[in-house]
């Protein structure tokens, strides 16, 4: 049961999040820009900040509790298989590139890409389609997840003595779950992208004043020595050889049947494949989403670059803090009780109990209001992301091309709304929501990889290939998991890529190439290296001055160096709480290390590129200003 205190805490922020749509209504109204995309103003440690806030969710955080008990430090590398170093290659070059067109949305993108053709309508509309349905699966995990979440801490038979209706014990989740979803859809209706940004602000804040509260309370109630005696040997080390190497059958017994289920057994080839389906991803660039959304809000392509860099630098120090600090405590503390469960263990517990055990009236309202702040975050810029679809490239192409600046923003609002009410019916019918959407993530991402690698890097590419490839990789991720049920999906990865990559290259070479205007005019504007010689050719002969981009080599060294970089930064928060002096001072000097060789490699240059880059735009008339804000509708 929580006090009154933490209630009261819960409530100013809820109200908090309101004020702030009401405040941002009025410059969000103006038009789309502004509503969407924040009108394209808004600084970029502001957007780094969100896109950092939108990340710390809470379902991932548990799930990286439960890896952390588990495997350790080495549950360092396991969130490759997002793979969480899709950042660093934002941040050396596709944020930039993304930037450069101006678009509002990823299918706005795709027409400066491959025009205006059929092959282009084709890949225009599976992107659209994979973004929606990706909007709308997470928005029914989310929808769920709250109210489970908030009903192990308001029981309802509190609660129930202050409403008029009575509710099955089975759908007391989805009524916490309306509730709280609510909130966050008003504020997203009325403030827009701006007042996304500034809630996340306010909600980033509170999760690292939590994260820091729950770090220095495992920090004064376990000593390195306790925390050694519940661990097998190499828990404590993020190194690993050809296997595991964690024996748990001194301590917990069940976890060799968990770590047996997880299939992480080979862990060098784990980490190798990880690492292998990792690169072709991150060259894929962003998924039509809201990390999508934050990156083509800023105000230039160099400060896209700095916002993607900044969100390793937000994130991952008070996320580990916090991740770390329940870990320790659990381990320490719940062992035995983990013991008594055997097989039965159920690490979605570890939360709400050391909120219960280690918390007291006032902070266990923050550490409340900082997960709620985690669910909410990821959800209002979740909905960001599908109006911004369905307005620009499907109400405003197809239904009603010259809607006023008025009709667009109610438009916004109705769309926003419907969504939202979509996702919390499907949640309502929905019993096993999490098989649901882990089944279409793993078929969306099957079909996204080599279309949207090949985008970017081939210039022959065109609109068919990138449509027969989405739908073939999409089709292979729904078969492959059928003929390998007990196979873990990143395991079989290559067979889905090779099918998509089939797809990609049957469907370019039966239609013809894209035309050469869009080609050329992509490539000036964008600047992508890759095989792209006979376009660039054909470029430098219309403009004498063109440079075309050959960093490739100077890009993959940064990106390398910095993927060590964002180890450096998970490990830090690890180590301070483990209390490990030695690994952390080191820990320290190669985060030093990799900083300076950035600053000097990527930063640097970058700078001096961009103002090259911007003069030869402009010297031949094509200098990349932002678009020029509609006529104010408020």
């Amino acid at each position: 049961m929580i006090a009154h205190i933490d209630l009261l805490i819960i409530a100013l922020y809820l109200t908090a999040m309101v004020v702030i749509g009401l405040i941002v209504k009025k410059r969000a109204a103006r038009n789309l820009d502004g509503y969407f995309l924040g009108g394209k103003k808004l600084p970029w440690y502001m957007l780094g900040l969100s896109d950092a806030s939108g990340m710390f969710d809470i379902s991932g955080t548990m799930w990286m509790v439960y890896l952390a008990f588990v495997y350790g430090l080495k549950s360092l590398w396991v969130p490759w298989l997002w793979p969480v170093f899709n950042q660093i290659f934002m941040m050396v070059y596709l944020s930039m590139w993304l930037r450069r067109s101006n678009a509002r949305t990823g299918a706005e993108w795709i027409r400066t890409r491959f025009g205006f053709g059929n092959g282009a309508g084709l890949s225009h509309g599976v992107v659209i389609c994979y973004a929606v349905i990706g909007v709308v699966g997470f928005l029914c995990y989310g929808f769920i997840g709250v109210g489970k979440f908030i009903a192990v801490f308001l029981p309802w038979d509190v609660v129930s003595n202050f409403v008029p209706f009575q509710v099955d014990p089975a759908y007391v989740p989805h009524i916490y779950g309306i509730f709280f979803t609510s909130i966050a859809t008003f504020y997203v209706i009325m403030g827009g992208m701006e007042g996304i940004v500034w809630a996340d602000a306010l909600q980033f804040t509170i999760m690292t004043i939590s994260g820091i509260t729950i770090a220095v309370t495992a920090i004064n109630s376990v000593s390195p020595e306790m925390l050694a005696a519940r661990v097998p040997a190499g828990w404590d080390t993020p190194f690993f050889g050809w296997e595991l190497g964690l024996d748990w059958s001194h301590h917990l017994p069940a976890l060799m049947d968990k770590i047996s289920g997880d299939q992480y057994g080979l862990f060098a080839i784990f980490v190798m494949m990880m690492l292998f389906k990792g690169i072709f991803f991150s060259m894929a660039g962003p998924a039509p989403s809201y990390d999508m959304q934050k990156i083509l809000a800023c105000r230039n392509p160099r400060e896209a670059s700095l916002m993607s860099a900044s969100v390793s630098v937000f994130l991952l120090f008070p996320r580990y803090l916090m991740i770390m600090g329940f870990t320790v405590l659990a381990v320490v503390f719940f062992s035995d009780d983990f013991g008594q469960m055997g097989s039965a263990i159920d690490f979605e517990t570890i939360l709400p109990r050391a909120i219960n055990q280690f918390s007291y009236a006032g902070l266990t309202g923050l550490l409340l209001a900082s997960l709620l702040a985690a669910f909410i975050s990821t959800f209002a810029s979740t909905v960001n992301a599908a109006p911004a679809y369905l307005i620009n490239d499907v109400y405003l192409r197809y239904i009603n091309p010259t809607a006023s600046g008025k009709t667009q923003i109610r438009a916004t609002y109705l769309i926003s709304l419907a969504v939202v009410v979509l996702s919390t019916v499907i949640g309502f019918f929905l019993q096993d929501i999490n098989s649901i959407l882990q089944w279409i993530v793993s078929a969306l991402y099957g079909g996204y990889i080599a279309a949207n690698v090949l985008k970017w890097h081939w210039w022959r590419f065109n609109g068919h290939g990138f449509f027969w490839g989405m739908v073939s990789g999409i089709l292979a991720a729904m078969v492959t998991p059928l003929l390998f049920p007990d196979t873990l999906p990143l395991y079989y990865f290559p067979v889905m890529l090779v099918i998509s990559l089939t797809g990609c290259i049957v469907g370019t070479y039966s239609t013809p190439p894209v035309d050469e205007e869009t080609l050329i005019e992509f490539y000036v504007r964008v600047r992508p290296w890759g095989c792209w010689g006979p376009v660039a050719e054909k470029a430098m002969k219309r403009y004498p001055g063109l440079m075309p981009n050959k960093h490739f080599k100077r890009d993959m060294a940064n990106i390398a160096v910095g993927i060590v970089w964002q180890c450096s930064l998970t490990l830090l928060p690890m180590y301070i709480v483990l209390q490990y002096h030695l690994p952390l001072l080191s820990t320290i000097l190669v985060l030093g290390i990799t900083t300076l060789i950035l600053k000097k490699n990527w930063y640097d240059k970058m700078n001096r590129e961009v103002i090259e880059y911007d003069n030869f735009m402009a010297s031949i008339g094509k200098n990349t200003p932002q678009p020029e804000l509609e006529k104010s509708v408020a």
